[in-house]
């Protein structure tokens, strides 16, 4: 019996061999991920599970309903109906290609094999390697932190709030819950410690809050302060994703930290006057970092109300993180910029979420997008492509796709080309699709570059940059022309990173040049992090969609991860001044990307400088061991303040509480003991002398040398060159002789380095030469 059988395989497989092997093997099968539409389910079935099932079958091979219907049940893997909508399951190449023509099925991805690593920014800082344990220990002082996040509230029911395993509230914190619609003492916790508003200005501005259309209380409808907040000191949450995208294990900055929220933003903004008094209150409750994603117009210091609040803050111990602004890439666009906040700008990480156009060339143009909405391209048809722009560069209303500027007769059923600018970039599509567009093709201007910024469209929709974007509409203006549109995930480990957002804002300090600003770059890029309730991942009032992440983009999101760095420096250092964990900061940071080049610029892709990226992009393992630092008190900010012409009366503002006075110890403002080093030759000046004094905070006896960058414009001397430590904690001065040689009409970059064998301790240095009015 047994030769039998073997004589029959032997013969079948010698038939195979024969005709075509591979025809004879039944189409193999591998599991997929379908996404549904959950709004798309029929009425006739009674759950999602029963329409998933029902599709899956209709897809598989004529044979009897029963069969079909068991079989069915046994290709399906897993149903997913919480923060995923949709199944896997095991199919053939035939049955996928069926399955996306089906009528709800938003996307199809092959099953990939993934790894538990983060949602990305805490890898790319270095802070979720095996061998930084040692350095980010978990300890008891890791949750005595807490960070006062001024935003627009907190969702508490994010799973980025999880409390899990932390110890009891820190006996000095003295903050409060406060109630209101949508949120009660229940919604605090040992995470969420605290929970305030801040409305009186608002409301005495802009009349009542609607409390129909906007909670009146800490809970978060907008979203960005969750966004902020779980950025800072998110929980650690597995498998946080959106809508598939940036699949990973979501976490904090400093997730061991906690969190109290001050809500000082609302529909209609946010004004100084709660800011001013959230800030206070945060102080007075006790926390140790403040993180404010916000920011408006540069006034001098005596007159922006969230600088003064931030030099009280400083002076009670309180580190204060703020954002650079949106402005870039436009010189002296900066905000936030006195010298006791750290101000951050954005930068890339080496992670993307790539999106293409094929024109009907045969062209493929690759852009980005988060796309994953109910409507869907088929990547094997070509759509009809329109460009409702001249062929100039100025741009025109229906060029930039604003609200009832679309024809329907011309868009309908094509891919519709938008410039961005004036709307949000979301918006665009929104008006494309009631147009009756299928799709959008979003371009950058001048403005942008060649900076990606995805987006959660509600129509699919692909950004390109500008030089493509220029090709794309030279095309569209042909005839017949057309392009297809195709997603194609997540994607790491993108060359070069970081970069530089174009957005970012720019200096130099329209307030005083002798303060370099931004301080540092960090992350600010398409970051996910926890997401309200209460809105979709578009932010568009129509979007329905609810997801437990969102990916947004901004300074705003770099702000965040500074502050919760700077509380992970101060649970390893809490004897540290504000200004020692900016130094920290600042002297660590790196100024070249992943392929060993010097920093870009996305707006240009040139080499980036520190009125771009201050001192670099920070570097959390290198700062918790920073070798020295340039500690500066609240009485020598003051100093400072007495360099800048106020008025006694001006002076006031910021020596109240510690009745401060001048004793002019600087003699210009950039001898302030800054980490970062700014020279300014007034007309027919041509040697300038700064000071500075390094706290050696490393090995007791520390022997170090300076390294200098050479200048066109000037040459450099430090004295002493060298610094030799007895021991921690002492101070050793020197001094930084700047010598024209030549007067340069543009301001020259570089940096000066203490080294020891261990550590290099880095200040970037400009050079500007002023001319004469």
């Amino acid at each position: 019996m047994a030769g039998i059988l073997v004589k029959c395989l032997f013969f079948f497989v010698s038939l195979c061999l024969a005709i075509n092997l591979a025809k004879c093997i039944p189409n193999t099968k591998k599991t997929y991920i379908i996404q549904m539409d959950k709004w798309a389910k029929p009425d006739v079935f009674i759950d999602h599970v029963k329409w998933y099932s029902s599709l899956v079958k209709s897809v598989l091979p004529s044979t009897t309903e029963g069969e079909k219907t068991g079989d069915a049940e046994e290709r399906i893997l897993y149903s997913y109906q919480t923060a995923f909508n949709g199944v896997a399951a095991q199919l053939s190449e035939e049955e996928v290609k069926k399955l996306q023509e089906q009528n709800g099925v938003l996307a199809v991805f092959p099953e990939i094999k993934y790894q538990l690593h983060t949602t990305r920014s805490p890898l790319f800082l270095g802070l979720d390697r095996e061998d930084s344990s040692k350095l980010w220990a978990d300890r008891l002082s890791d949750h005595n932190v807490i960070v006062g996040v001024l935003d627009t509230g907190i969702w508490p029911e994010s799973p980025s709030f999880n409390d899990t395993g932390m110890k009891s509230v820190p006996a000095h914190w003295k903050g409060v819950c406060e109630t209101g619609r949508g949120f009660e003492k229940h919604h605090c916790s040992k995470k969420i410690v605290g929970a305030r508003v801040f409305f009186r200005g608002y409301e005495a501005a802009s009349g009542k809050i609607n409390e129909r259309g906007e909670f009146k209380s800490a809970r978060d409808q907008d979203g960005h302060g969750t966004h902020t907040a779980g950025t800072v000191a998110g929980s650690v949450v597995r498998g946080a994703n959106l809508l598939g995208y940036a699949y990973g294990t979501a976490r904090g900055m400093a997730p061991g930290a906690r969190v109290a929220a001050y809500k000082v933003c609302w529909v209609g903004g946010c004004f100084s006057s709660d800011i001013l008094s959230a800030v206070d209150q945060a102080v007075a409750d006790g926390v140790n970092v403040l993180s404010i994603s916000l920011g408006g117009g540069v006034s001098s210091y005596n007159r922006d109300s969230l600088s003064i609040a931030a030099f009280g803050a400083m002076e009670k111990g309180v580190f204060v993180s703020c954002s650079a602004g949106n402005g870039g890439p436009d010189p002296i666009s900066l905000t936030n910029v006195s010298p006791w906040i750290t101000t951050v700008g954005a930068s890339t990480m080496d992670r993307d979420f790539p999106a293409t156009v094929k024109l009907g060339t045969g062209k493929v143009v690759t852009g980005a997008s988060l796309y994953k909405g109910r409507m869907n391209l088929s990547t094997q048809k070509q759509y009809p492509l329109i460009y409702l722009g001249s062929n100039g560069s100025s741009l025109m209303p229906s060029s930039l796709c604003l609200d009832g500027t679309l024809d329907k007769a011309s868009v309908a059923g094509k891919i519709v080309i938008c410039d961005r600018g004036i709307s949000p970039r979301v918006q665009k599509g929104q008006v494309v699709k009631e147009a009756g567009g299928v799709g959008m093709i979003l371009t950058n201007t001048a403005a942008n570059g060649e900076e990606l910024v995805a987006d959660c469209h509600l129509l699919p929709a692909v950004a390109v940059g500008e030089i493509e974007g220029r090709a794309i509409k030279r095309y569209a203006s042909g005839r017949n022309a057309t392009a297809s549109l195709r997603f194609l995930g997540t994607k790491l480990g993108i060359r070069p990173s970081p970069v530089v957002a174009a957005f970012s804002s720019r200096g130099p300090n329209f307030l005083t040049l002798e303060i370099l600003k931004p301080d540092m770059v960090a992350p600010g890029v398409n970051i996910l992090a926890g997401w309200t309730g209460a809105l979709g991942p578009s932010s568009l009032p129509i979007d329905q969609r609810r997801t437990n992440f969102n990916i947004l983009s901004g300074t705003s999101m770099s702000c965040p991860h500074v502050s919760g760095i700077a509380a992970l420096l101060k649970a390893r250092h809490p004897d540290w001044s504000p200004a020692a964990i900016k130094s920290a900061l600042m002297t660590t940071a790196y100024v070249h990307d992943n392929t060993y080049k010097s920093l870009k610029d996305a707006s240009s892709v040139t080499p980036s400088t520190p009125y771009d990226h201050g001192a670099g992009h920070i570097n959390p393992r290198k700062a918790v061991d920073p070798g020295l630092i340039y500690d500066i008190g609240a009485q020598d900010y003051f100093e400072f303040l007495c360099t800048q012409e106020l008025s006694p009366s001006q002076l006031m503002v910021f020596g109240k509480f510690s009745n401060r006075t001048c004793h002019h110890l600087l003699a210009n403002p950039g001898d302030l003991n800054y980490p970062a080093i700014s020279a300014v030759f007034p007309e027919k000046v041509s040697v300038l002398t700064l000071h500075r004094t390094a706290t050696n905070v490393g090995s007791p006896i520390s022997n170090y040398h300076v390294v200098v960058s050479s200048f066109k414009g000037a040459v450099v001397k430090v004295e002493p060159a060298r610094l030799n430590f007895t021991s921690k904690n002492q101070k050793l001065s020197y001094k930084v002789t700047f010598k024209t040689i030549s007067r340069q009409k543009a301001p020259e970059f570089g940096s000066l380095i203490w080294k020891d064998g261990t550590h290099k301790v880095r200040s970037p240095i400009a050079i500007t030469w002023l001319a004469s009015l």
